[in-house]
């Protein structure tokens, strides 16, 4: 599957403008992180990638034809968790699946049920009602319903909000292997998930792309640009830098920063990702 994005704009009617000028090319197998902070625009480009939205100005190609034109064939192939789902507090896990597989038109439901229902570790889940679930089940029945049918696209928004960090390394691992005959989309806050398994990033910020590429390589435009100092050593040098953290020592407290131009009291050191992601958003993609 190839899905390309040009010169995507869209505009509210309330005057809210929350794309600009977007253009992308998404293509099997991809394992995508996008990245942003909120109010950037990630949630408008999935409605818009998932025919939930009509764009103001450009186009979405599903494989060379205009998204208007195959939106259907599309929603056959896609699996997508929004960030607020809702589910149906009175059907049992399986109910709710035998639901959506239904709504999908999938054939051979019970099979796939049962492997989403595997593949999410809700085996002894399957009978319990939704409403008696807690927050990081509920979310795997979100996830779950997003893989009914063996879908080739599929957009994740914020999946690992409520699971506990040995469940988040599961889906990742999870997320990684479905990405090598798939196009998988996570849109997440957690920037040690993208790390982890994303062979590709997209940054956005107010409503632009800042940055398309390999994890790598945001990393390395962000060397010479963090630097550690202790506290009480820092002075008022007219040099603007970001604290990203603060760490009690037996010396004082560590701090770690990324500036423009590091000030001379900071101990140059090797970025990783998170650092990376938050120059480019403080610099406005300056980076690039």
């Amino acid at each position: 599957m190839q899905i390309t994005v040009d010169h995507l704009s869209m505009t509210y009617p309330a005057g809210k403008q929350a794309l600009r000028d977007v253009s992308l090319q998404l293509e099997t197998p991809n394992l995508i992180g996008l990245l942003g902070p909120n109010g950037a625009g990630k949630s408008t480009l999935m409605k818009l990638l998932v025919a939930g939205l009509l764009p103001t100005e450009g186009s979405i190609r599903i494989d060379g034809k205009p998204l208007s034109a195959c939106e259907k064939t599309l929603k056959s192939k896609l699996g997508y968790l929004p960030q607020t789902f809702g589910l149906f507090d009175e059907l049992t896990v399986w109910q709710f699946l035998d639901y959506m597989a239904a709504l999908k038109g999938i054939p051979d439901s019970k099979g796939a049920i049962n492997r989403a229902i595997a593949d999410t570790g809700l085996e002894d889940k399957r009978k319990a009602r939704i409403r008696t679930l807690s927050g990081g089940q509920r979310q795997r029945v979100g996830i779950a319903q997003a893989m009914l049918g063996e879908p080739e696209f599929l957009i994740f928004d914020e999946p690992t909000v409520g699971l506990d960090p040995e469940e988040r390394i599961r889906f990742r691992n999870f997320f990684s292997r479905m990405a090598q005959n798939k196009i998988v989309l996570l849109s997440t806050h957690i920037i040690e998930d993208v790390q982890s398994v994303c062979n590709l990033l997209i940054v956005i910020n107010d409503g632009k792309v800042l940055f398309t590429g390999r994890p790598e390589e945001l990393i390395r435009l962000a060397q010479g640009h963090v630097g550690v100092f202790m506290e009480d050593e820092a002075n008022d040098d007219g040099l603007t830098i970001l604290i990203t953290s603060r760490v009690n020592t037996a010396r004082g407290v560590s701090c770690r920063g990324v500036a423009d131009r590091l000030p001379g009291y900071a101990q140059p050191v090797e970025p990783t990702l998170e650092d990376a992601y938050l120059f480019l958003v403080e610099q406005g993609g300056a980076l690039q």
